[in-house]
């Protein structure tokens, strides 16, 4: 706490001088007697024991009125950030090769599982070699046959895991496929529009938040088979409008997936060959990188290197706010003052 009027504070020193003068120059009124004698033998009643509360009452209002013209204040930091960060659109491949199996962490998960892990890592942080994206808008398009928006572009990273919980291999085989090109279309199309929903989403006033870049991280491990764009025309798209594409491929070569059947659980090899010249020209095509991440460590390189590529800028305002406390003071000097008045009227009247 500070006082924005601390010269008022010296007006404390003149209390005692005017209490001194009072008694000194002023006087107490009596009227004269022959003899007290009978009037001490009686005793002080207890009216006559507090003749001093209203002068107490007297000196305390005048401390506070004199703390309350310093102008008391209380000085709270503030701290407003201002964020340059970067929109990331991950396009997640959810059909059924993504069943195969991978190593994470000492468990045998399917790819797609490994791939909603890694990427909670890398939004999230894992305390190790990802610190987080905490200043990014983040969303996820999901696709097999189809692309669908799994979770839109968010500042509330904390909603993420129910969002990655809903994303699950294709079931139907009416709908198995890999629509690379729709999937890079339609988060391009997310990202295009990022400022109106982050806008939305914020409520702030321009300028609060900056969208430094706009990415596309494509994790796949497979190839375009159906759709009707293809992933080049839709690199075209994300080049018009700034996008870069990030493109990883998943697994490679021949994997296995485990069936569970009423007779035991059998593994099935899954031939599904990772299209990385596609890839590669998608992400080329962007300024954008390409690379083939067989198990869960390469993985979490490639995040890693993003991480390192894509930062995020935080300019950190602290500023202090000062808050007026001279209104309780004054109000309890002026109630202190009332009551004195009240009571040297009434209880403690005097005559004369």
């Amino acid at each position: 706490m500070r006082f924005g009027s601390p010269w008022a504070l010296v007006l404390l020193a003149v209390i005692p001088v005017l209490l001194y003068a009072r008694h000194r120059f002023h006087g107490r009124p009596g009227v004269r007697f022959s003899s007290t004698g009978n009037a001490s033998r009686a005793g002080r009643t207890l009216r006559r024991r507090l003749l001093f509360v209203p002068g107490l009452l007297r000196v305390m209002a005048l401390v506070l009125v004199v703390v309350a013209l310093a102008r008391p204040q209380q000085g709270k930091e503030r701290v407003r950030q201002v964020s340059r960060g970067v929109a990331i659109e991950m396009v997640v491949d959810r059909s059924g090769s993504m069943g195969a199996e991978m190593a994470y962490r000492g468990e045998r998960l399917n790819r797609l599982e490994v791939v909603k892990r890694a990427f909670k890592e890398f939004v999230e942080g894992n305390g190790e070699d990802l610190a987080g994206r905490p200043s990014d808008l983040v969303g996820m398009v999901a696709f097999a046959r189809y692309a669908d928006t799994a979770c839109p572009l968010t500042l509330a990273h904390g909603a993420l895991s129910r969002f990655l919980e809903n994303v699950r291999l294709v079931r139907r085989r009416s709908e198995d496929g890999t629509a690379i090109g729709d999937a890079l279309a339609l988060a391009a199309a997310r990202l295009k529009t990022a400022e109106e929903t982050l806008a939305e989403q914020t409520k702030t006033r321009s300028g609060q938040y900056e969208i430094k870049s706009k990415i596309i991280i494509l994790l796949t491990d497979g190839e375009n088979n159906c759709g009707r764009r293809a992933p080049l025309a839709a690199a075209e798209l994300a080049k018009e409008w700034g996008i870069k594409i990030y493109a990883i491929g998943v697994g490679g070569g021949d994997a296995m997936t485990t069936i569970h059947t009423p007779l035991g659980d059998y593994k099935v090899p899954i031939s599904a060959g990772v299209d990385m010249r596609t890839l590669k020209a998608v992400s080329e095509r962007t300024s954008g990188i390409s690379r083939l991440a067989t198990d869960e460590e390469s993985l979490r390189e490639v995040y890693r290197e993003i991480d390192r590529m894509e930062k995020s800028e935080i300019e950190t305002v602290r500023f202090l706010d000062y808050r007026e406390l001279f209104v309780p003071f004054a109000l309890g000097g002026l109630c202190l003052l009332a009551l004195e008045t009240a009571l040297s009227c009434t209880l403690f009247r005097r005559i004369p």
